[in-house]
């Protein structure tokens, strides 16, 4: 789930161009560039590693609208993931330096992974460039969502490797250090993809609750949280042995867990026995606001991330074209019923468009909206469900694909004649 080898070429091309620009619209020392901010150990913030746990805030002194961007990548919950190294792995597993934000050879470099990370982005614009902008690193390996110090020794037992999950102790403590050192939102956004797509969906009431902004919206991208009890055979839900895997390891419905605590504090909106429940009970907690999920129908990425290690016939499959087929078939099943928990919310909305040829279909707001259009419903892109998200003018948006195009216009034609040859 990471876009390293997809955005390093790229990036390279145009850094010195994008960090010009950058450089000649700041007003002043401190605004319209990247501070690094290093938690205290005090905060329990940290990364998977132990290191200190790093986030990065881009400010602007004529507004106090602030988006804050949950970082994507891969997630463990043994001690080769949690090493990192493939896709589905942790990233970041040497912690966050503070350079993170303009170093080529990381993820986040230039904010090119997403138009949510730029002020000027070459490829999308998006209302919130002229916000405050708060990038929150992944590192932990959990979605964001972990308190729990695991140890695992399933690959060498003499060398047992001591983990800590603290993403939501990370999140809570990014939230508190933003309560008093900005202002106090007029509107905030809370996005992520992938990883972050869970991490911000599941850190919304402590972000909402901290903060308390006048105004405020999730756009959750492909990190959804399926409707999944407990006690569901992998039959009737397939990411079950995933959701009870990491349930435990994260440490979510533990004495001091994410799970228990929301269940706890906002009884009635979801069940500690379905993790999936936050994805409607955010809309009852909060029934003011909006409530956004967005994901491709042929998600390959986070559809592997759910099901491959624990299918033995997907893990084992003969041949690529195999196992995309039979992750296809799972994604797809779980689809269904995760709509069907938002369908009596009003104020939960979906962007569910069928696929892109970028990035295994696993994130519509990376690197461009483009290739994101729902054609049938007359919606160019996902930037449609992002305005009606922090718009607020009429229903919230509802669309999700049936028809689709036989042709997928990927980006735009700048970025196919310009950029398209150096990526990999």
């Amino acid at each position: 789930m990471s876009l390293r080898p997809l955005l390093m070429k790229a990036g390279h091309t145009l850094g010195l161009a994008l960090g010009l620009s950058l450089a000649c619209t700041a007003a002043q020392a401190g605004y319209f560039q990247w501070e690094a901010v290093e938690l205290p150990v005090a905060s329990g913030a940290s990364c998977g590693n132990g290191t200190p746990y790093r986030f990065f805030v881009n400010r602007t002194p004529f507004t106090s609208k602030t988006v804050v961007m949950f970082e994507g990548g891969g997630a463990c919950w043994d001690q080769a993931a949690c090493k990192g190294g493939t896709l589905l792995d942790a990233v970041n597993p040497d912690g966050i330096p503070a350079n993170y934000m303009t170093d080529f050879n990381r993820q986040a470099h230039l904010g090119l992974v997403t138009p949510f990370t730029m002020r000027l982005h070459p490829l999308q614009s998006v209302q919130t460039q002229g916000w405050n902008i708060v990038y929150l690193t992944y590192c932990t390996g959990d979605v964001h969502t972990g308190n729990k110090v695991a140890v695992y020794d399933n690959v060498d037992p003499t060398q047992p490797l001591s983990y800590f999950h603290r993403g939501a102790i990370n999140a809570k403590a990014v939230a508190r250090w933003m309560a008093t050192n900005l202002k106090q939102p007029e509107q905030l956004l809370l996005t992520g993809f992938s990883a972050g797509g869970v991490g911000s969906a599941a850190l919304y009431p402590s972000f909402r609750d901290t903060l308390k902004p006048r105004k405020m919206a999730l756009l959750a991208d492909s990190g959804p949280l399926f409707d999944v009890p407990r006690n569901a055979t992998p039959e009737q839900a397939p990411s079950v042995l995933l959701h009870n895997k990491i349930r435990t390891v994260w440490g979510l419905d533990g004495p001091n867990g994410l799970v228990t605590e929301l269940v706890t504090k906002y009884p009635g909106a979801g069940n500690a026995d379905n993790l999936g429940s936050i994805t409607a009970g955010l809309g009852k907690i909060f029934p003011n606001d909006r409530i956004g999920y967005a994901a491709f129908q042929e998600d390959s990425n986070f559809s592997a991330f759910s099901y491959q290690k624990f299918y033995p016939e997907i893990a084992n499959a003969p041949d690529n074209a195999t196992r995309l087929k039979l992750l296809n078939q799972k994604w797809r099943q779980e689809l269904t019923p995760w709509i069907a928990q938002m369908q009596p919310q009003p104020n939960v909305g979906w962007y569910i468009p069928n696929k892109r040829e970028l990035n295994g279909s696993h994130c519509l707001t990376i690197v461009t909206f483009g290739g994101t259009s729902i054609v049938e419903a007359k919606l160019h892109d996902v930037g449609a469900f992002v305005d009606n998200l922090l718009d607020g003018k009429g229903p919230v948006m509802r669309a999700f694909e049936t028809n689709p195009t036989s042709q997928r216009v990927l980006l735009s034609d700048w970025f196919a004649d310009w950029i398209a040859p150096l990526l990999p």
